[in-house]
Formats: structure tokens, sequence, C-alpha cells
């Protein structure tokens, strides 16, 4: 047994509502480390849709209602990199002052995002049994630069073996998702995820892999949109980077 054997899984609503394998992959790579995982029924949002646009009474509703969720002290393994900032840093803000202060506090200490927890806790170790194939990895803005997690999510594809991963030019920059920012401004998030998608197919990947499936449900939306237009008639897949270990060290798809 690792230590911190017994977690919590915080799903997120894009893994719930639109990509659901992400989430088993994650729970069964999990359970075959030897952890025993808690998947609380009642957990909902993380608040981060209302706490950016402003509506922060809302916010701390929603906060609250996770922090009851999961009671204790185990850790919480979060499946996206953007909601574990909103849970890590942005609820103390939330509270700052507050009656509830030291109990977010606390909560908030729990919070680890996914590749960080199987690079830096479990120092998780594959066996890749995949074919050889190349990879771009897409790392979200939150993941990026509130929870550091670039160097663990490319850590987790150098020890699939046969993965190559390639870097691009534009792969530091944002897609354009932005949670509510791709509802409110979609002209320009259009134009974003295209020069995304444009850097992608041009780097020598097959597939993006990302750990925050908010960013690949617009990725993946704009590459299914172009698919069958002269330029890019080859497929290009994307999936939560939980989903391509769980398959390259399994041997086969869920």
């Amino acid at each position: 047994m690792h230590s911190n054997s017994s977690i919590y899984l915080f799903g997120t609503c894009v893994v719930d509502l639109f990509f659901p394998q992400a989430g088993i992959s994650a729970l069964k790579i999990l359970e075959r480390e030897g952890i025993q995982v808690s998947y609380p029924q009642a957990q909902s949002c993380c608040g981060q849709p209302a706490y950016t646009s402003g509506y922060l009474d809302d916010a701390r509703r929603v906060a609250l209602a996770q922090i009851a969720a999961f009671p204790g002290e185990a850790p919480i393994v979060v499946l996206s990199g953007s909601c574990a900032g909103m849970m890590k840093h942005h609820y103390p803000t939330l509270f700052s002052g507050m009656p509830e202060e030291t109990s977010v506090l606390q909560f908030s200490a729990r919070i680890i995002e996914f590749t960080a927890y199987l690079v830096e806790v479990l120092n998780i170790q594959l066996q890749d049994l995949g074919p050889a194939e190349s990879v771009a990895l897409h790392t979200s803005c939150t993941a990026r630069r509130e929870m550091g997690t670039l160097h663990t999510g490319r850590e987790l594809l150098r020890r699939l073996k046969h993965i190559d991963l390639k870097i691009h030019d534009h792969e530091s920059e944002c897609c354009g998702f932005g949670g509510t920012f791709s509802v409110r401004h979609p002209d320009i998030s259009a134009a974003m995820v295209q020069d995304k998608t444009a850097a992608l197919r041009q780097c020598g990947a097959s597939k993006v892999v990302s750990a925050d499936c908010g960013c690949l449900l617009n990725i993946t939306g704009a590459l299914q949109k172009q698919q069958g237009e002269p330029d890019h008639k080859v497929p290009f897949a994307g999936l939560h980077i939980a989903e391509l270990i769980w398959q390259r060290t399994r041997g086969e798809p869920l």
C-alpha cells in the first residue's frame, strides 16, 4: 500500500457529463495502484463559473457544499487543473476573514491534481503495452500557472516508453475555452482554438491529451468541426491523460 492509500476523487462536471471514460480510467488506475477510492455522490460543480462571473455569494454556497461532501482528512484528487486551482487557491480567497476560513483552508490543503498525485505521491511506474505513437500534450492555463503541473503531465508521458511527445509553438497558449469565456466571447474563443488546432495538426502528433476536459471539450469540438475540410482529412483525436494511460497499460480501450 502507498502512503495516503485512501483518497477522494473529484470528478468534475465536464468529466461527468462529457468524458465519463476519463473518470472511469482514473478510478481504475488508482485502484490498480492499491488506492482505496471514494467518490462522493453529493459532489457537484467546484463553483468556478459563478466565481469568475462575479457571483461570489453563489460561489460560496457551491464551495461549502463541496466541503461538506468531502469530510475528513483524506487527500482529494482532482481530474482537472482548473477545478483544482479553484478549490486550492480561490476558496481561501472567497472565505478570507469569514467564520468558515479555517475549515476552508483545511479543505484546500487536501486538494491535489491527478497527474501530480500519480507522479509526486505514487511515483507511478507504467508498463507501456501500446504501439509507437506520437502525442501532443495540452496543459491548461490553470494547471500550468496555478497548480504547476506541466512537468507532471510530461513526466507521465515520458514513462510510457512507446510515446513520442511532440512539442509545438502554441503549447503554452490558451485553447480559448476559459469556462464561461468561450460563451461570452465566442468569436475570440474560436480564433484561439483555431490557432491551437492548427499547431497541433502541424506538430506531427496523431492525438492530443490533456488533464483538463474543459480544454478537451473545446479542442476536440474544433477538431471535429474541421474534419472533412480539404486540409483536415486525417483524423486527430483528443482524450484525457488518464484514458491514454489506462488504454496503453491495460492493452486495450475500456
